[in-house]
């Protein structure tokens, strides 16, 4: 409902943009193209949520009949082409980039109209929309078909030519991959501790500074505070506003590579079958994993990512005050629901695991809390690199077209191409060598670049594999024990249920009573 107020706003302000007598001409050029943008976008939303929707292209007067009134959904390619039209009208309209970023950052930029356009027709073109047979009963009341019944290639063409446009603008304005440069108090750093700062502040990198960044969220990124654990006596005992309660199931520590770069179970060097039992700290190792501390085997040898993403038991914690690379925090995290006193279950991580990438390494607590706001990117030019390698091989196009875009993400994160990794380490040596194979690379590198962003779970429903992730136990570790070998054994803390049906949001049966024109989404 939220979305169809702002969808009218838009159109009202459309609709009035010529009555007022003292606009310039300028601004009322790039309000109309921002509110065009705006509107694409809120239907871009609904699009993911709902599939068809009613086209509402003007506001209807109250004096509207009833039967003008009783919209109907238009099917799904009438939508993708109705919300691409206004990013078209809109794009010509659009700065380059804000100029006064002090008072204008946030507003729309040509760079982020041509991305979110790659993102709607690479949406269209996938298997959730694109052909997909649970669909095919799916018709208004009048006959007319909602999604289309065969697969149409033609539109990862489309989407190929829209992704491409937006990454070229992307790069003639300046956006390139973010790396860490270290500031004037941090005089040592490894290369090891150099590519996980890399990783964690092309996220927590200011937004003017950050040439990474196309599109972030206002205001700033307000849940740092649930994303960190306690590092200190004192903020154990500090300020309840700062649980750390953000948790990230074993599943997704288990998705992030080796050190070599490719999955833990397909890793020939790698002893998946042992990942839970246990080992020490070593000097090798100081740079992740706390010297003399007894943690998981899992968290050994692993990629940069891992490390830069997640925080765990003795995980190295680079920040939180100190910076220098010899004298780093070592999180503990066993018994953590004792540290916080009985009963207080509120300051809880229930799997073990936290999403550090989503801490601003400058940020501090201690006896409270002094942060370093950021502000959360929606899309990054690494996404766009990744999204156009994906629309690459479903056109089919050659391993390596398709591999110097996927690459380009895998060198920031310290990680050797894909030839390299594969050829060398996997137990499936050529399996970015088939169409099938490399889209599983694709999915899976997406899926780590991307991870606590927001991204992932629409990237998952478009590809239709949310519903093999979300039928698997949530794991997390034994969280009240405090010996290494009690508490490393995984505990089941829910097991999901997200059927055919979950794909699409059900409409309101209030809604469906109100408008008889309106038809349910299957399974509901």
């Amino acid at each position: 409902l939220a979305m169809f107020k702002s969808i009218r706003r838009c159109n009202t302000f459309i609709e009035n943009i010529d009555k007022p007598v003292d606009l310039q001409s300028d601004e009322k050029i790039r309000w109309l193209a921002e509110v065009k943008f705006l509107k694409a976008y809120y239907y871009f939303y609904l699009l993911r949520m709902y599939g068809p929707l009613p086209i509402i292209d003007v506001n209807l007067p109250v004096n509207s009949s009833t039967d003008e009134v009783l919209v109907k959904r238009a099917p799904v390619d009438s939508v993708v082409n109705y919300m691409v039209r206004l990013i078209d009208e809109a794009s010509p309209d659009l700065p380059m980039n804000i100029q006064d970023q002090a008072k204008e950052l946030g507003r729309i930029t040509r760079p982020i109209a041509l991305a979110v356009k790659a993102q709607i027709l690479a949406t269209a073109a996938s298997p959730l929309y694109n052909g997909n047979p649970d669909y095919s009963s799916l018709k208004n009341k009048d006959g007319e078909q909602l999604f289309n019944t065969v697969a149409d290639p033609a539109k990862w063409d489309r989407a190929a030519a829209a992704c491409l446009e937006a990454i070229n603008l992307c790069i003639a304005n300046g956006n390139r991959l973010h790396t860490f440069i270290p500031p004037a108090n941090i005089t040592v750093l490894s290369d090891s501790l150099k590519t996980v700062l890399s990783v964690q502040t092309s996220i927590t990198e200011k937004w003017d500074v950050n040439p990474e960044i196309i599109w972030a969220l206002n205001p700033v990124f307000p849940y740092q505070a649930f994303s960190g654990p306690k590092l200190t006596a004192k903020s154990i005992l500090s300020d309840r506003q700062y649980p750390g309660t953000f948790a990230v199931p074993i599943a997704q520590q288990e998705l992030f590579y080796t050190n070599h770069g490719v999955p833990i179970n397909e890793d020939k060097t790698w002893d998946y079958a042992n990942r839970y039992t246990l080992k020490t700290g070593d000097f090798n190792n100081r740079f992740y994993i706390g010297s003399g501390y007894e943690t998981v085997k899992a968290h050994f040898n692993r990629e940069p990512r891992f490390y830069a993403d997640l925080g765990f038991d003795g995980g190295v914690w680079f920040g939180n005050g100190i910076v220098d690379q010899r004298n780093l925090y070592v999180l503990k995290g066993r018994g953590n629901s004792s540290l916080a006193g009985p009963k207080d279950n509120i300051r809880i991580n229930v799997t073990g695991y936290w999403p550090k990438k989503l801490v601003n390494y400058l940020s501090v607590q201690d006896d409270g809390y002094v942060l370093s706001d950021f502000r959360l990117p929606v899309i990054r030019l690494a996404g766009l690199y990744l999204l156009y390698a994906e629309i690459l091989n479903e056109q089919n196009k050659p391993y390596q077209e398709v591999l110097s875009y996927v690459d380009k993400v895998r060198q920031r994160a310290g990680l050797p191409g894909v030839v390299e990794a594969w050829s060398n380490f996997s137990n499936n040596a050529t399996k970015y060598a088939t169409q099938a194979g490399l889209r599983d690379i694709i999915h899976q590198e997406t899926r780590i670049e991307l991870a606590f962003e927001g991204q992932p779970g629409w990237d998952l429903r478009r590809w239709k594999k949310l519903q093999d992730v979300l039928s698997r136990p949530i794991q997390g570790w034994n969280i009240y024990e405090t010996d290494a070998g009690n508490y490393y054994r995984p505990r089941t803390l829910f097991i999901p249920v997200f059927n055919l049906r979950n794909y699409l949001w059900p409409i309101r049966a209030d809604n469906l009573i109100i408008n008889n024109n309106l038809v349910q989404n299957p399974g509901w």
